[in-house]
């Protein structure tokens, strides 16, 4: 027997696929600094968790397959504060932000359809639209102008009559960029214009830097029918593994359809829902703390980025991620070699590859992308291990 063509078109996670030689290597005693996922090392708030230690009832039952409408509540006073209105009929709660971009890919799309990304993306939104039979068709943009969408014509260029979303991440994993309102204003104008659906992905919405100012897709009025908005409480609230995200739109006809999604996978866990609806009253000064932190650390990764020879990158404005262009022939093979074969005092550090992070081939190989999700004397010792490392680096460029 044969496995299915659609696992064996799938790539594997640039962000998790070097994980095992990562581990021989800590297995040998080598310690390794991990920036190569999204995972915070921020504490949780207690809330969380005593919330969860509050549960009095005997038995652990199903709940309802949009959610519990009391964190469905939680989740529309949130965004409320932002000026931003759904009804209780408007968001669904899912398993994560992962299962809400899967679903709002299978909502908007048909096999053989077409998804518009700005790439490098989030490597996953190649993983939820191949196994459906969608394909990612990418906007290619450059760190040397910050990544930036391209003008309306340009965009157009892209359209085929085989498309029929556009999917971006604002701010963006894994460049950081922050969309300007012109920006966003300009993919409202594509949607309408050839009558596309938007899903945006907006869970670093909290994570902006440098006055930038954020503007939701869900503020434009004008793409209200046609907008799926999906988030998560993983980055926002450092709670990744409790897996809970939501997927919210106007459009009455698209959140019925995917209930059915949800009503086929049953429900969501009872207990992280109580956990995730106890974080929806942590007060502002949580995120004040935290985006201040984040800041931080961008700081200290880029200044050092900058300081090394032949590395090119752009400030990241928000999320906790920078793309970095090395000096490298490979990064895979780089980040491999860091982890086998090089030491410093006995430790190392780890990227994600930013290869995988793209659709168009040969497009990223010498580039990988920084999750700045460390401490700050972490972040500054793994930075100083790869400006060590790419000394005596065998695969250098001159």
């Amino acid at each position: 027997m044969k496995p299915s063509t659609r696992l064996s078109k799938m790539q594997e996670s640039p962000i998790r696929k070097l994980v095992p030689i990562a581990e021989k290597a800590k297995k040998s005693g080598k310690k390794i600094y991990h920036l190569n996922i999204g995972q915070p090392d921020i504490e949780t708030p207690a809330a969380f968790l005593e919330a969860i230690k509050s549960f009095d009832q005997k038995t652990i039952a199903y709940s309802f397959s949009q959610g519990e409408p009391s964190l469905i509540r939680a989740m529309i006073g949130y965004y409320e504060k932002h000026g931003i209105h759904f009804a209780e009929n408007e968001l669904l709660v899912t398993n994560g932000g992962s299962e809400a971009l899967l679903f709002s890919i299978i909502a908007t799309t048909d096999p053989g359809d077409e998804i518009l990304v700005p790439e490098p993306f989030y490597t996953n939104y190649n993983g939820f639209s191949l196994p459906v039979g969608v394909t990612v068709k990418p906007i290619t943009t450059s760190p040397m102008d910050g990544f930036r969408l391209p003008d309306l014509a340009t965009l157009e260029s892209y359209l085929t009559p085989k498309t029929k979303t556009v999917l971006l991440s604002n701010p963006g994993n894994p460049t950081g960029v922050v969309y300007t309102s012109d920006e966003v204003k300009r993919i409202a104008e594509l949607a309408i214009k050839h009558d596309l659906f938007i899903i945006a992905d907006e869970v670093y919405r909290e994570f902006v830097y440098d006055g930038f100012e954020y503007t939701s897709f869900a503020s434009v009025p004008e793409i209200e029918d046609r907008l799926l908005l999906v988030d998560s409480i993983s980055k926002r609230f450092s709670a990744c593994g409790a897996r809970i995200g939501l997927v919210a739109s106007k459009n009455h006809d698209i959140i019925s359809g995917i209930l059915k999604l949800c009503m086929s996978r049953l429900c969501v866990p009872t207990l992280e829902q109580i956990g995730a609806e106890a974080l929806y009253s942590v007060p502002q000064t949580y995120f004040d703390t935290v985006n201040t932190e984040y800041r931080a650390r961008r700081d200290i990764v880029y200044e050092a980025l900058n300081q090394i020879d032949g590395v090119v990158c752009e400030k990241p404005r928000g999320a906790f991620y920078v793309v970095a262009k090395l000096p490298v022939d490979d990064a895979e093979k780089f980040a491999i070699w860091l982890l086998e074969d090089y030491e410093n005092n006995g430790e190392s550090v780890m990227f994600a590859p930013a290869a995988g992070f793209y659709a168009t081939p040969g497009l990223g190989v010498d580039e990988v992308r920084i999750a700045y999700i460390l401490n700050q004397d972490s972040l500054k010792r793994a930075m100083a291990i790869l400006d060590a490392a790419l000394k005596v680096y065998p695969g250098r460029k001159k």
